[in-house]
């Protein structure tokens, strides 16, 4: 019986034997996440203390008239209403604070507050706006196509600071002892939430000054991709940020095979880099081999952690044992 040889084989072998070589169809590549897994510091361990996650709770919103935001507060075992407390916010927080997703902040900041390589803090995990009628985003859904995100997160203006510094903070600041010191306030967040996290402290370098940002969106969505440019022609700001991104995030070619390096995230997010670099910025980066995924980033996010909050005061007496031991709650009064 005859056997028919596809038409795309037979233009490879065609080519092939044209250069002189002849070569094997390609193999299937693998899926390059899939050689990025969570470290132990992103699961619950064996006599940690545990904080605990509250909310939601729902914010109105008058830089973006119509929407509210939903929030959570992590609050950790260590912390202590007569003592001010750090603060990292996340952008996206349904995907931050998923305990079965790919970031699991609270266990992180669990394990990392219990040996004290990070300052007691809050973690507030926020989603981005929406009209009551519409969806809370879910892990599946992140809310570019139901909710405002889009317009929110990738937009340069500083509509999305106001609703951080001037409407969540108050709020905040009504239930908490938050720190007052803009060193002691963090915003991070993925994809469009780290450009947004990265506009928060650009716009009120005065409030936050720790960025973290994973996969971030530094391109043309709404104009992100100017940042690099803007970084150069723009005065140094007090900021510190940690980029992530890797090799195979969308390299901006389109369905028709057109590239457009505007919309190459692992460029742009290099363009950032760059243009950071070249003004002093206190700055890390780290650049794996994964997709448009938190699989890298959620596999580093405690030397993330770690690395930008370093600076935490520290004692070095010989004798100060309370330094030297695990960072464990106080004892409370009933």
């Amino acid at each position: 019986m005859q056997r028919t040889v596809p038409a795309t084989i037979v233009l490879m072998l065609s080519i092939a034997f044209a250069n002189g070589v002849a070569q094997d169809p390609p193999a299937q590549a693998p899926n390059p996440d899939a050689f990025y897994s969570l470290g132990p510091d992103s699961f619950p361990r064996d006599g940690v203390a545990q904080g605990e996650v509250r909310g939601p709770f729902t914010l109105p919103s008058e830089a973006y008239p119509g929407t509210q935001h939903t929030y959570w507060v992590y609050v950790p075992a260590q912390y202590d209403a007569a003592v001010p407390a750090s603060l990292m916010i996340f952008n996206d927080g349904q995907a931050f604070k998923n305990m079965e997703g790919d970031l699991r902040v609270p266990n992180v900041v669990d394990n990392l507050i219990w040996r004290r390589e990070l300052p007691v803090m809050l973690a507030v995990f926020i989603n981005p706006g929406r009209r009551p009628d519409q969806p809370e985003p879910t892990p599946q859904e992140w809310g570019d196509r139901t909710t405002n995100r889009p317009t929110e997160y990738n937009t340069l203006d500083d509509k999305y600071a106001r609703v951080i510094v001037d409407e969540l903070m108050p709020a905040l600041n009504k239930g908490y002892n938050i720190a007052k010191e803009p060193e002691r306030h963090g915003i991070g967040g993925a994809s469009s939430g780290a450009i947004a996290a990265f506009t928060v402290a650009w716009e009120r370098p005065n409030h936050f000054r720790k960025v973290l940002s994973l996969i971030g969106s530094f391109t043309n969505l709404r104009g992100g991709h100017a940042y690099a440019d803007i970084v150069r022609k723009s005065e140094k700001k007090p900021i510190r940020i940690y980029l992530q991104d890797g090799r195979n995030d969308n390299r901006g070619t389109s369905r028709g095979g057109n590239y457009d390096e505007t919309r190459d995230w692992f460029l742009q997010n290099n363009r950032l880099m760059q243009a950071l670099s070249e003004k002093g910025y206190d700055l890390n980066f780290s650049w794996g081999i994964g997709r448009h995924s938190q699989k890298h980033g959620g596999a580093i996010l405690p030397d993330m952690l770690r690395w930008l909050w370093r600076d935490q005061p520290v004692s070095t007496d010989v004798n100060d044992q309370a330094e030297r031991s695990f960072n464990k709650p106080k004892d409370r009064k009933p």
